[in-house]
Formats: C-alpha cells, sequence, structure tokens
C-alpha cells in the first residue's frame, strides 16, 4: 500500500526537531525508518509531517566514560555491534546487535528508534533492561532520565511523549560479568518470538545476582524481579537452579497470542530462551 502524502523535516539540531514537533500534534521522529514506514505503508498511523533526526551528530555515537558509556540514540544496530569498546564493557551489547532483523535493518535502524517504538517483540528493551540503563528524554521543559524498567508503559507504548525525543542511553559501570543472550526469532519477521537477557555478577566463582530482561512474551518487555531474587539464593547452573530461576520468571506473566503462537507455546518458548541464556551465562569463564 502506498502511504499517504506528509511533509518532510530535515532537523539540524535537537532544538529544531523539537520545535518541528510542537508545531504540529501529528509529527513523528524519523531516525533510521524501520519501525514507522512500516506502519504509514499499512496506513496503521497517521502522521502528517516528519521529522528526520537520522544524520544530526549531536544524537550519534558511543562514548565510554570510567562509571557509564553513554550511546546516542540515532546510534545504527550495526555500529553498536561492531564497537570495540562496547564489546570489552558490554558485551551483551554485540550478542543482541547480531541477531537483530537482517543487514539492511542492521545498518539503517537505531537503538532510540527501537526503543521509544517499543515493539513488545523487539531485542533492544530486554538487553538495556538486563543491564539496567538510563534513558535521557529531551523536552521543552528540559532533560528528564528514565531507568529502563519504567520507560516501556504498554503496548508499542513508552514514556516519551509526542513533543520530547530520547537523545541518550547511558549504562553504568562495570558491566555485569557474565552475560548471555538468547532468542527464538519469527522466521517471517526476525522479531523475538521469545527472548531473555541475562546479566550476572561474580565474586570470584560465586554468582551474587544477576538482572533478566525479557522480550516478546508479554504486552511489554519487562525485568523478572522475582527471577533475580532465586539468583540471589544461590547460583552454580545446575539444571535444579535454572528450573527454579525459569519457573518464577514467568509465573505471573499473561503472555501474548497470535497467528504464530499461543499464549502456552510462548510461554514454553520464553522458559526454554531463559533456561539456555542462564546455562550459557554460567559456563563462561
Amino acid at each position: 500500500m502506498i502511504p499517504y502524502a506528509v511533509d518532510y523535516v530535515r532537523a539540524t539540531s535537537v532544538a529544531h526537531a523539537l520545535a518541528a514537533l510542537a508545531s504540529d500534534p501529528d509529527a513523528r521522529l524519523l531516525a533510521g525508518g524501520h519501525s514507522l514506514i512500516p506502519l504509514m505503508k499499512l496506513r496503521l498511523t497517521g502522521v502528517s509531517r516528519l521529522v528526520d533526526i537520522g544524520a544530526l551528530p549531536e544524537l550519534r555515537g558511543i562514548e565510554i566514560h570510567p562509571d557509564h558509556i553513554a550511546i546516542g540514540a540515532a546510534t545504527t544496530h550495526a555500529e553498536l555491534g561492531s564497537h570495540a569498546g562496547l564489546a570489552e564493557h558490554l558485551p551483551l551489547i554485540a550478542l543482541a546487535a547480531g541477531v537483530i532483523a537482517d543487514p539492511t535493518v542492521r545498518n539503517r535502524g537505531t537503538l532510540g528508534g527501537s526503543l521509544v517504538h517499543a515493539d513488545p517483540s523487539a531485542d533492544w528493551p530486554a538487553v538495556m533492561l538486563a543491564l539496567d540503563a538510563r534513558m535521557e528524554v529531551t523536552g521543552s521543559a528540559g532533560v528528564r532520565v528514565v531507568p529502563a524498567d519504567a520507560f516501556f508503559v504498554g503496548l508499542m507504548a513508552s514514556v516519551v511523549q509526542q513533543d520530547e525525543l530520547l537523545t541518550r542511553i547511558v549504562i553504568p559501570l562495570p558491566g555485569p560479568d557474565r552475560v548471555a543472550y538468547r532468542k527464538f526469532r519469527h522466521p517471517a519477521s526476525g522479531y523475538a518470538v521469545a527472548a531473555a537477557a541475562v546479566a550476572l555478577r561474580y565474586a570470584g566463582n560465586r554468582c551474587t545476582g544477576g538482572m533478566i530482561g525479557v522480550t516478546g512474551v508479554a504486552e511489554t518487555a519487562f525485568r523478572a524481579y522475582a527471577a533475580e531474587a532465586e539468583l540471589e539464593r544461590g547460583f552454580t547452573g545446575s539444571a535444579e537452579e535454572i528450573l527454579r530461576i525459569v519457573e518464577a520468571a514467568f509465573a505471573d506473566v499473561t503472555p501474548l497470542e497470535d497467528g504464530f503462537a499461543d499464549g502456552a507455546y510462548r510461554t514454553q518458548l520464553a522458559k526454554v530462551m531463559l533456561g539456555r541464556a542462564l546455562a550459557d551465562a554460567a559456563r563462561l569463564s
């Protein structure tokens, strides 16, 4: 289907982009376009103006500091997957970047676009939850910082308002000691039918806890806090421990259902993905 006519504005700065958004309640931001454009083609969203922020240098790049890493929201999946510093400090990002969609999407799609779009089956939400990321959201009133576990508020909905934009993602350092990402891909879209990101902390050879992000299963990606509480009880990687943690993760989750996977099937896939991710992380030396 051919999309309807829209105005196009190439933003020259974040301030310019915010002004363009404020002047039209039906304006939308465009970065990589791999989430928004398909919705427009199918006429599933009404947009009167596209505000292109993809080329803004202030929204691109990766900065490594002693206590955190800052990532510009318009940084592409491919840039995240190939950055040597990220691979060293936060290897979970490289693991996820390599299984997103296909090379075309990875080279054009952006981290911020994926997060704000808040698709319940996207990869980055689970990763950012497991890394305890903070989102810097900029609007006319200034910058507000939102933790990842408060950023996704509903099906295809984030806290970012129509007159705001996500500018940076900040992840604390040091990162987790052992990480893993497991995903069951939808064969057509490449999105996660179910996926789990695991980030474990160790003191020597003893696991002291960790964080778990899950995507593809519920209306939003989520932190599996009940499973994290089980991790704190002790985790050596045994089958019994993994079963206990996995059962806790999905005990109170209402799964999505669609033509590909009903609720029971999706939940079982999620349990398998999380179990494999936990085993992967436990095996790392």
